[in-house]
């Protein structure tokens, strides 16, 4: 009886360091993959959201005062017609 419970005790000590082990395997090999994807996307030339919504806003801003310089344009060219 003690030899079974021996016996038990080393397969449950060895299946115990098997999963140590795989969970190593497995951190391991998820750090490898997340730098691989980190410098494919680096090599990419992509940008953050950060600098995209950035430069959205930048856009947006650039479209409203043309619109509102084109509104200017237009009334003075029709105040130039209106004297001339």
């Amino acid at each position: 009886m003690t030899t079974q419970n021996r016996i038990f005790d080393d397969i449950s000590r060895l299946m115990t360091n098997a999963m140590g082990v795989a969970q190593g395997a497995k951190s391991e090999a998820e750090t490898a993959m997340r730098g691989w994807v980190d410098r494919w996307l680096a090599e990419r030339d992509l940008v953050t959201r950060e600098e995209f919504e950035a430069v959205r806003e930048m856009a947006i801003k650039a479209r409203s005062e043309n619109a509102e310089l084109k509104a200017r344009l237009d009334s003075l060219e029709a105040a130039k017609t209106d004297q001339g």
